[in-house]
């Protein structure tokens, strides 16, 4: 096919005469275009505000909760209580070697925090050094708890944003000061500034982060914690420890494996992977919805050529007597048609963006979540556009075939 200046002034001013019947037929490929695009970008923006949720919390986690029994086993009846202790905390390390990390957490609710005039509230939460791999600290100011803090038995903490801002609303770095949460004073260490709305016994924001020991005594807690976190190795699927860690606990404490009632496994793992799946899902959806409603407009692309066609015979049939090849009037045809679908996808691609753009600031001026980006990447516009110009091609066959058809005896006597 050939395309030269004379062609593309053919090409313009045949839109320009049925402008109308153009732009009618233009405004459904630019709503498909548009339609996928503004979808595309804004389910990745949900995705990325819903999985800034997780920021920071491992995805191969399983998080144990002691409750109360609902089968009988070995003579106890149903219904009875018990407790995760620090000795199951050694017997996971030590009988499952493909869990990385095993670290068990206390906690206390409802408790006021004060600094000079100044108060907020949140939690306590007693903690080893190791928590840090179940929830990643995102450290403003000074460090995390480490080793030394839990062996020491330091009165040491680090605090929540939320806590630091309250109590030290002028700023500034706040380690080496000292805070009160009941009876205890403890000094600033660190201020974990994640931003992660899936969090352990409370908030992230919200928490006071202490040396477990120290938790334990001054709880008076003992031996019992009130939860265990634990990792897996890479490439481990915690799906597949869950068997084994219910049975090493049930036959400590005697209630039934199967008993999930008596222990209550979270696994993050699944949660990520349901949210995965999810928008999988909906990016299908969104796909398909997109894709029909362009195939829509391109079909409309073609049914106006077929009758632009029509209306043009004698002219055709003038172009054919006068020298003009059918690979001529197929090149004209068609890309007339590639011109009309890719002029409106345009118009859809830049509108889309523009849009996403307005919805992006305003989603991420509102409220105190992690900036989210809603835009459309620059190939996948480039795919787009040369989508458009596939079916463009595809449209403009069925018109072209008719139009080379025409004899130019046949178009003279329809004159």
């Amino acid at each position: 096919m050939r395309l030269d200046i004379d062609s593309f002034r053919e090409i313009a001013d045949s839109l320009v005469r049925n402008k109308s019947r153009s732009l009618l037929t233009g405004f459904g490929v630019f709503w498909g275009v548009f339609m996928l695009l503004f979808m595309m970008g804004g389910g990745e923006g949900l995705k990325q505000m819903i999985t800034s949720n997780f920021e920071g919390f491992a995805t191969n986690t399983c998080i144990m909760v002691s409750s109360q029994t609902s089968e009988p086993w070995k003579g106890f009846k149903e219904g009875r209580y018990w407790n995760l202790t620090y000795t199951d905390v050694e017997r996971l390390r030590q009988m499952m070697p493909d869990l990385e990390t095993v670290t068990p957490v206390i906690a206390s609710w409802g408790g006021q925090i004060v600094r000079g005039s100044n108060t907020a509230s949140g939690s306590v939460k007693g903690i080893q050094a190791d928590y840090g791999k179940i929830e990643e600290p995102r450290i403003k100011y000074g460090r995390y708890l480490n080793e030394t803090d839990i062996l020491q038995e330091r009165k040491v903490c680090v605090i929540g944003r939320r806590i630091y801002k309250e109590l030290f609303p002028d700023g500034g770095d706040p380690c080496g000061e000292f805070i009160q949460v009941g009876p205890v004073f403890y000094q600033i260490v660190g201020v974990d500034y994640s931003s992660g709305n899936i969090s352990i016994n409370g908030r992230a924001d919200q928490t006071v982060s202490v040396p477990l020991p120290v938790a334990q005594k001054i709880y008076n807690r003992g031996s019992v914690v009130d939860l265990v976190c634990v990792t897996g190795k890479s490439g481990v699927r915690m799906s597949d420890q869950e068997p084994r860690i219910r049975q090493i606990l049930a036959r400590q404490h005697l209630f039934d494996p199967s008993d999930k009632q008596a222990l209550v496994i979270i696994n993050t793992e699944q949660l990520f992977s349901l949210v995965d799946n999810l928008f999988r899902g909906v990016n299908f959806l969104i796909l398909l919805i997109g894709l029909g409603t362009i195939l829509a407009g391109v079909i409309g692309v073609s049914n106006i050529m077929m009758v632009t066609v029509r209306e043009r015979t004698t002219e055709i049939g003038i172009r054919r007597a006068i020298g003009a090849t059918p690979r001529d009037i197929l090149s004209q045809i068609i890309f007339e048609s590639i011109a009309l679908t890719l002029v409106a996808g345009s118009f859809g691609i830049v509108f889309s963006v523009q849009l996403l753009r307005l919805t992006e600031t305003i989603v991420n001026t509102v409220g105190d979540n992690p900036p989210a980006s809603f835009q459309i990447g620059f190939w996948l516009a480039v795919t787009a556009a040369l989508l458009l110009t596939a079916l463009g091609v595809v449209a403009g066959l069925a018109p072209a075939s008719r139009a080379m058809a025409i004899k130019p005896v046949d178009a003279m006597r329809d004159e």
